[in-house]
């Protein structure tokens, strides 16, 4: 079966929200990884530290090069992803919606390459 990621796009910011507005949030985004967990669409997810915690290691001319902070700088960032396996890409996108309406944020959806298909 097709795989598909989706990513969590979050705002950048130097803390997270508070608990009061974070708790609620993340309580409707336990109910839906328990109902895709029940359909057997979950494979896996998980939220992520915030961006200057990442690191981009390159290689040039055999140097490995090290650099603080995200790939690329924005005002968003991936806060968190899941991948699940779903039929087709419209069932994906209904996941997506539930996982959207839960976080309040948007969420990318990506094919996995090569996974269910011919």
């Amino acid at each position: 079966m097709p795989q598909y990621l989706l990513n969590v796009i979050q705002p950048d910011g130097d803390a997270p929200p508070p608990p009061e507005f974070l708790e609620p949030i993340m309580r409707d985004v336990e109910a839906v990884n328990r109902e895709m967990r029940a359909a057997g669409v979950w494979v896996f997810g998980a939220g992520l530290e915030l961006a200057p915690a990442a690191r981009v290691v390159r290689v040039r001319d055999d140097e490995t090069l090290l650099t603080d902070g995200p790939f690329a700088e924005g005002k968003e960032h991936i806060g968190g992803f899941t991948v699940i396996a779903a039929p087709d890409l419209d069932a994906a996108l209904g996941w997506a919606a539930k996982l959207a309406r839960a976080t309040t944020l948007p969420i990318e959806v990506r094919p996995v390459a090569g996974v269910g298909t011919a």
